[in-house]
Order: structure tokens, then sequence, then C-alpha cells
């Protein structure tokens, strides 16, 4: 969800604005998710990285996000949606949205209709780096590792490979977002930036992506015999 700051400099207003506003961005896109039939949506909302941006945004996101979840959840439950948080292990983040966290994952853990994972203190690298942990402790002998073993070992062993990436505000990067689980992701760069992000953007990311051809690296089938 990118462009939160470039959305508030073009309108000369504080970056913490541009944050705010893109409040009614995720609770749009997470309607439209569900409506759409998605079944699992992920929100990249705070990364390893961000810790790096000035204190007063980071605190100003603290609350914003514990704002945010304690005003949503009733409707989160409303949905049918099971809530989960992918991260949250430093120990930089205030107690009180840790404990809110932990509280609408509780709420929310029967839910059937749609799993939305919200990455916050989120690193791919780190999730990798935990799971070989995780693996040297459980004694597994190294000839043994297999690809599905070790992705057992990840936060939320669940959770499906991502089909489909979204990045808002055009840029072309992973940033360290669930580097195993999008391995043969398909990617989507619109240019719009992410406060403005609505619905029918999120729509025609689908669009897109129901369009793609995709072989995991084989090739199509031969069609009346042509090899080609």
């Amino acid at each position: 969800m990118d462009g939160n700051g470039r959305w508030a400099q073009q309108r000369s207003l504080p970056r913490t604005a541009g944050h705010r506003a893109a409040e009614t961005a995720v609770i749009d896109v997470i309607e439209a998710a569900r409506s759409a039939g998605v079944e699992w949506l992920s929100l990249y909302a705070f990364s390893t990285e961000n810790w790096n941006r000035p204190g007063a945004e980071v605190e100003f996101l603290m609350r914003l996000v514990r704002r945010v979840v304690r005003k949503h959840a009733p409707l989160l439950l409303a949905r049918g949606i099971r809530c989960r948080f992918l991260g949250v292990a430093d120990p930089r983040i205030p107690r009180e949205l840790t404990q809110d966290f932990a509280d609408l994952a509780v709420l929310t853990a029967d839910n059937r209709g749609m799993t939305l994972t919200v990455a916050f203190d989120h690193g791919g690298r780190r999730d990798i780096v935990e799971a070989a942990r995780s693996l040297i402790r459980s004694g597994t002998p190294a000839d043994e590792v297999t690809e599905r073993i070790f992705a057992d070992h990840l936060p939320f062993p669940d959770t499906p490979d991502v089909d489909l990436v979204i990045r808002t505000s055009g840029e072309q990067r992973i940033s360290n977002f669930m580097l195993w689980q999008v391995a043969y992701a398909e990617w989507v760069f619109p240019e719009v930036l992410w406060p403005e992000f609505r619905a029918p953007d999120f729509l025609a990311c689908l669009h897109t992506y129901r369009r793609r051809d995709r072989r995991f690296g084989g090739v199509p089938a031969r069609t009346n015999g042509d090899p080609s």
C-alpha cells in the first residue's frame, strides 16, 4: 500500500495526512475483495524497514493503526472475516497495540468468509531466517528438509502461495514482502497512489490477473500437433 506520503506532498499536507487518508482505501479494498470472492487477502501495513522513518511518524502510525483496528473490529466480525497479524515481533510496538491485534485475532478466529492477514512489522527475510532456526531446533536432518517441510516452519503455514501482488503508486519493488510465498506471484503496478485506490481499481487488477497465462515455468500444451 504505497504512496501515502506522495499523496500528501502533492496537496502540501504533512505525511501523516496521507496515512490518515489511507484508511478509506483499506476498508474499500477489504469490502471489494470479499464481494469478489477472494478467500485470502494480505495487506502490507508496516515493514521491518519502516522503523527507520522519523520517530514522530512511526508514533503516529502506531496510534492510527490502533484506532483503525478498534474502530473496524465490529465490521470485520460481521463480514465473517478472519483477521491475522504477520510479524508483530519488535518490542517497540506499543503493548496496547499488540493486545488489540491479539484481541481482534481471537474475536474473528471462527470466521470463514475471508482471511485477512495484516503484515505489520513484517520482513520476508526475517520469516525465512526464523523458519531455518525452527528447523534446526526441531532436529530435522538436513537431508530430510524439503520445500514443504521448510514452509511448515514459516508463520501461518496454512497460508497459500500468493497469486497476485498489487503495489500502488507505480513502484516496482518487492520490498521484503512474503519472499517465500511470492515465488510465482503475478505482479500489477497501478500508478494510482494508495489513498486514492478504490474498489474499481482493485477489480481492474483482478481482471488483469485473470487475463495472465500462468505456466509456472512450463509451456502450453500442444494444440493440433503444433510443437511451438
